[in-house]
């Protein structure tokens, strides 16, 4: 016990550096760290790993002048684990992702459990007409189709700009 290090490794086996041998300039280092990984946006804290980009659910996003067209990737996903909601022009597909396996080998057992809630947020540009919003699920693959709302395309106009 004598020869414990008091720093974290630091990617090197070698003799820590001057500044590295302070309890303080370790503890503050882990403080900064705890911060850095509590400020992480939620969309990241989900069912990816820490190194993969991006958030989850996986997301395309297709506009033309009359809608809007979201698929939304969800394998392993049931229809009843998935909630779409619009409200003030931002669409939100949330959920919750339930998996359990259990493998059993001769006298061995293996179980595994998957448990956590996702959410993904979109804004949408233009008005969406909320009443003909459509929604479908089929084989882990989510696809929604907002139409655009017919008057607020009209309301948008060039303005002239006329010098002062």
């Amino acid at each position: 016990m004598a020869n414990r290090e008091l720093t974290p490794w630091a990617g090197s086996r070698g003799a820590p550096a001057p500044f590295e041998r302070d309890p303080f300039t370790s503890f503050r280092r882990q403080i900064d760290r705890l911060f850095d990984d509590f400020f992480v946006p939620l969309e990241t804290r989900s069912f990816t790993a820490p190194s993969a980009a991006g958030a989850w659910p996986s997301l395309d996003i297709h506009e033309t002048e009359q809608a809007y067209k979201v698929t939304a990737e969800l394998p392993g996903l049931e229809q009843k684990d998935v909630e779409v909601s619009l409200r003030d022009n931002m669409l939100t597909i949330s959920g919750e992702k339930r998996e359990e396996r259990k493998e059993e080998d001769g006298g061995r057992t293996y179980a595994e459990r998957t448990f956590g809630r996702f959410q993904r947020t979109i804004p949408l540009d233009a008005e969406v007409d909320a009443d003909k919003v459509k929604a479908s699920f089929k084989n882990g693959v989510l696809t929604v189709e907002a139409p655009k709302n017919p008057a607020a395309r009209d309301k948008t106009r060039r303005i002239e700009v006329k010098p002062q």
